[in-house]
């Protein structure tokens, strides 16, 4: 039996019409991810795309934004305990969570309000 996907290519969350920067401060400044460039028809929309390593993420405008406050990225952590007290010193809240065993793990919300579950990776 053959498997049909063999990785996750990126995951989209929205975000605000005109609030790219507010994005980039959080995703690239704080979280560490590198922004690449859109193709030119898609830039036109708005929003951005980033990266670290094979991790994508692609923000796209919505709207009548929302935030996702249930669906959620998962990304493992490769500094951890690092990126915690680094959110933790920029202000955003870090709800630790207990529920896997054998997992530590957390929640946090960008910049938007979209839920982002962080896992130790280190």
């Amino acid at each position: 039996m053959s498997v049909p996907f063999t990785r996750l290519d990126h995951v989209q969350l929205a975000m605000p019409r005109g609030h790219e920067d507010d994005a980039r401060q959080f995703y690239c400044e704080l979280l560490g991810m590198e922004e690449i460039p859109k193709p030119p028809r898609l830039a036109a929309r708005g929003g951005l795309w980033l990266k670290s390593g094979d991790v994508q993420i692609h923000l796209g405008v919505e709207e009548d934004f929302r935030p996702a406050k249930k669906a959620h990225p998962a990304l493992t952590c490769a500094n951890y305990r690092r990126l915690i007290v680094k959110l933790r010193a920029a202000g955003f809240p870090v709800r630790e969570d207990q529920e896997v065993p054998g997992v530590e793990r957390c929640h946090i919300e960008d910049v938007f309000g979209n839920r982002i579950e962080l896992i130790r990776g280190d």
